[in-house]
């Protein structure tokens, strides 16, 4: 699938791969044979326009911004915005939709495009083939049914399959997915299959849905490798076992020299990859749930989609469901880090006017969670970030370092890391782990933030250009809170771009006309003198008392 779309001129696919099949009023979108259908009769529609709309649908319930169809449509070559208005135009024609009625396609100015039909997603139907004569012995059975018994999810990483080439690479085919179940492993909210039961599934046509009921897991982790000539090219895909849904794809190339970082680079990205992809679908598979059927999993999952948009209104909700997956399982250190965060943001934001009682409930969530389990990154984190509360950066970081040691790759972990760099004046680590978590998670929920913090970098090096342009850019992501506006409008007053200032400053005051210089420095307590000095000076300038 990867191959024929790059013979049709998409460098990637622009969305999860597989059989998967759309359908919207009159019209199909059917992802394996790359068709659209209206009324069963296909539409002609050139490639890139298909990849667009494909893009579109699968990711249905956001904004897909217009930078991030660029990426993945063109690859990240440079391209006018009229390229990709050009082709949005061209969708909506095919739909029969246009600019003004927006019936299936939406622009969001400012954010991007969204598609807001309601599409059902269904499987190509096909026997359900055998795998091999293989049968489970009566341990592996026992494995299945206590797998089946609990509530976190569980992955099978199979061995890649090795397609071509020279075969002194073959063994790269089993030691790239041996060397990921034990990185996986350590994700202390995930069950991975040990690679003596995952291995003995090697079958090229072994089917998904077969291996999820042998092993006992929701997902499958698989791939392939190809070397030709010089190059190396992998392929790895993440497969909901109980459909057959690709929820997440990705390719990776270069030269069989470079083995090695090609290793590493895989290895970061199938870990990010399974940290947010996972949960969201975790969490979109809760919501088709009646709520009073809701498991504790299911609930915290539910929780993660309200806790990372920073307004009141999400942060009770996501605080109502983290309580109840607390009381369906007093045991579940997540749910118990879930409400600390709650706690922690209705401190941060000052949502509540007891600030301190807060701040108490933050910390008494988190060491409940970290008597849970001490080894669980996302507790560490939000233990890392009721210090901040306090100002006291230091012990912060103590507990941030922790949560990035257990989990190398937790984008999250190393952003907070970044901030709290910034906070103290250590602008150069700062920039290195926030560059690195926004490599490692270009499309988190706290995307706004890691710019912002990489516009407090530059602010801490007195760099107030660059400053004012990360932070224009994080005012400016969706999902920024007032706060981060608020660091925008500073930093262009430094740099003495009035307009952009008095913009962000009356953005600002419209959604929370209350907040001062005191507030904002309680949330961002600087150790650094001279920059938390130049920051107060542009905010008295701005007007904020």
């Amino acid at each position: 699938m990867e191959k024929s779309w790059r013979l049709l001129g998409i460098e990637a696919l622009p969305y999860p791969s597989g059989t998967m099949r759309y359908t919207f009023d009159r019209f199909e979108l059917d992802l394996a044979t790359v068709e659209l259908r209206a009324d069963g009769e296909v539409v002609s529609l050139e490639p890139q326009v298909f990849a667009l709309l494909a893009l579109l649908v699968e990711n249905g319930e956001r904004a897909v911004s217009k930078d991030e169809i660029i990426e993945k449509i063109w690859d990240g070559r440079v391209v006018s915005e009229a390229a990709v208005a050009s082709r949005v135009k061209t969708a909506r024609q095919a739909l029969g939709d246009d600019g003004k009625s927006q019936k299936y396609i939406r622009t969001l100015h400012g954010h991007g495009y969204r598609f807001v039909a309601k599409a059902a997603r269904t499987a190509a139907s096909a026997p359900l083939p055998t795998i091999g004569s293989h049968r489970p012995d009566p341990g592996l059975v026992e494995m299945v049914h206590r797998l089946d018994r609990m509530s976190r999810p569980s992955l099978a990483v199979l061995p890649f399959r090795y397609v071509a080439g020279d075969e002194r690479y073959a063994a790269l085919a089993s030691a790239l997915p041996d060397e990921l179940i034990t990185d996986l492993a350590r994700l202390r909210w995930l069950l991975v299959t040990a690679r003596g039961s995952s291995f003995r599934l090697r079958a090229p046509d072994a089917d998904f849905g077969d291996i999820g009921r042998l092993l006992g897991v929701r997902y499958c982790l698989s791939g392939t490798v190809e070397v030709s000539g010089d190059r190396l090219v992998v392929l790895v895909d993440l497969v909901d076992t109980s459909d057959g849904a690709v929820i997440w794809a990705d390719r990776f190339s270069g030269r069989i020299d470079d083995v090695h970082a090609m290793r590493e680079q895989i290895r970061s990205q199938v870990l990010m990859a399974l940290e947010i992809r996972i949960p969201l679908h975790e969490a979109s598979l809760a919501r088709l749930a009646a709520v009073e059927n809701l498991d504790a999993w299911s609930a915290y999952h539910l929780g993660l989609q309200h806790l990372y948009r920073f307004n009141r209104v999400d942060n009770s909700a996501a605080m109502n469901l983290f309580q109840r997956a607390v009381g369906l399982d007093a045991t579940f250190a997540r749910a118990n880090a879930g409400l600390s965060f709650v706690h922690f943001q209705s401190a941060f934001m000052h949502y509540t006017d007891d600030i301190p009682g807060a701040i108490a409930q933050a910390r008494r969530f988190a060491e409940r969670g970290l008597e849970l389990d001490p080894f669980d990154p996302f507790v560490n984190f939000t233990m890392g970030r009721t210090y901040w509360l306090e100002g006291d950066l230091d012990t912060s970081l103590s507990w941030l370092e922790r949560a990035t040691d257990i989990s190398p790759h937790y984008a999250q972990g190393i952003y907070a890391r970044a901030w709290t760099e910034a906070l103290s004046g250590k602008a150069v680590d700062g920039r290195e782990h926030v560059d690195l978590a926004m490599r490692l998670s270009p499309l988190d929920p706290l995307h706004y933030a890691m710019l912002a913090t990489r516009a407090l970098t530059h602010l801490a090096s007195n760099e107030d250009d660059q400053a004012a342009h990360w932070a224009e850019r994080g005012a400016r992501s969706p999902g920024a809170h007032v706060l981060i506006r608020v660091i925008a409008a500073a930093a262009h007053t430094l740099v003495g771009d009035t307009t952009r200032a008095a913009f962000w400053a009356d953005n600002v005051r419209q959604r929370n006309d209350g907040l001062t210089r005191e507030v904002f420095f309680q949330s961002f307590p600087m150790k650094s003198e001279p920059m938390r000095a130049r920051l107060a000076r542009a905010l008295v300038e701005l007007g904020f008392r």
